[in-house]
């Protein structure tokens, strides 16, 4: 038996940033803010089976969701947006990061899109089926 070879992933390399090397690692980035030392424990002091079940939470959650990512390739998706505006779009890829979704034929109440990127901040919600 033979297990089939998981499908490709596309992402998005955003250019660099304005200094030439970074690519998220700016101290003010929100990437780097939430993987920095001081957010990583929400449970205070450091009781280290505590830390290890936050972890593992976390990295099940991180799982779940990237698994959620790799589901909505393809299909259309529904996302109400900031402003509760909703649109539709087909779902293509992420950036590294998670900050934006690339998406193409994108329908808003102004019209169609052939593609696009939607920030991920001014998402609301998004659903889609299986």
């Amino acid at each position: 038996f033979q297990t089939p070879t998981p499908p490709s992933v596309s992402v998005i390399r955003l250019p660099r940033g304005p200094d030439g090397t970074s690519r998220g690692f700016d101290p003010n980035s929100p990437r780097y803010q939430a993987l920095s030392p001081i957010s990583i424990s929400t449970m205070g002091c450091g009781n280290e089976a505590d830390l290890e079940r936050e972890q593992q939470a976390r990295v099940a959650l991180r799982e779940r969701y990237l698994r959620s990512l790799f589901a909505m390739v393809g299909h259309t998706i529904h996302f109400t947006m900031y402003e509760r505006v909703n649109v539709s779009a087909f779902f293509d890829a992420s950036d590294i990061d998670i900050l934006n979704f690339q998406v193409s034929d994108l329908q808003t109440p102004l019209g169609v899109h052939r593609e696009a990127l939607l920030r991920c901040s001014d998402i609301i919600s998004y659903t889609f089926e299986l």
